[in-house]
């Protein structure tokens, strides 16, 4: 696997992609990463498991996150997030011309794919959705979404920490202590990604049945950071979505202890739509 970098200019800010493209490509896939990590952490498990399947597999660094420009933990936009994806998927879609096309996107990464879903006429083959953020799993201090609200309007800009506990990632200590000594991983988050991507999940939950892309639906339900009943409940009202959930896993299923079978789920339901 040769990962080829290139970059995005949107929203004045410096994106960081990369794609990595089989001899033959069967399709391709746009991986969307989630809260305060980057993509560089789906390279180990997620990325070759993609690739092995004939993928092209594209991935960029969202606005203040990882190797991109920009405040980190800050956008422009709700608006500007699903710009950005759609450039990105602009560019899948020129390197494998004519191919069915994918999008993956793991906590907030699946927030914002069910989103476009959602919002955009698109030509996708199928949506894979881990552990999509559409409801936090715990209830964060009233003093902190109260400043929090009062600053989206003042300062949208402003950082403060997001709160996420490392150890809710993984069941594996080594996947918790590899996050924590990340250098590119930051709990950094300002009111104008938080409080846009809480609406746009509720939104989503609301809207489920307007969705008409197949929809892999992927979640633990020892999950501490995002919801899983909200998963459940997003695809109770939807028409389309396949749901796996994993008794007892993390956050991140494909850092967690269960990955392999996670991974393996993964593959055959995209090789059935392919």
């Amino acid at each position: 696997m040769q990962f080829q970098k290139f970059t995005l200019d949107v929203y004045k800010t410096s994106v960081h992609c990369g794609y990595i493209r089989p001899e033959e490509p069967k399709g391709a896939v746009v991986l969307v990463h989630g809260m305060g990590e980057h993509s560089g952490r789906y390279m180990e498990n997620v990325v070759p498991m993609l690739f092995k399947i004939g993928l092209v597999v594209v991935t960029y660094d969202n606005f203040g996150h990882g190797k991109s420009g920009g405040k980190k933990g800050h956008c422009p936009s709700y608006e500007a997030l699903m710009s950005l994806l759609g450039n990105v998927l602009n560019k899948a879609s020129s390197l494998a011309p004519g191919l069915p096309l994918f999008l993956y996107g793991h906590s907030m990464g699946g927030n914002l794919v069910l989103n476009y879903a959602l919002r955009k006429s698109t030509n996708l083959k199928g949506i894979i959705a881990t552990s999509p953020y559409l409801r936090l799993a715990f209830q964060p201090p009233k003093w902190k979404m109260m400043v929090g609200k009062a600053m989206l309007n003042i300062w949208p800009s402003i950082t403060l920490p997001s709160g996420l506990d490392p150890n809710g990632i993984s069941r594996i200590l080594e996947e918790v202590e590899k996050y924590s000594s990340d250098p590119l991983v930051h709990d950094k988050v300002s009111p104008m990604f938080s409080f846009p991507i809480m609406d746009a999940g509720e939104w989503a939950i609301t809207n489920a049945s307007f969705l008409e892309t197949e929809a892999l639906l992927v979640h633990g339900t020892g999950d501490h950071i995002i919801d899983y009943r909200a998963t459940e409940e997003f695809h109770q009202n939807a028409k389309t979505t396949t749901l796996k959930l994993f008794e007892g896993g993390y956050h991140e299923l494909h850092h967690d202890s269960c990955r392999m079978e996670v991974l393996s789920y993964i593959e055959n339901w995209l090789r059935q739509q392919l």
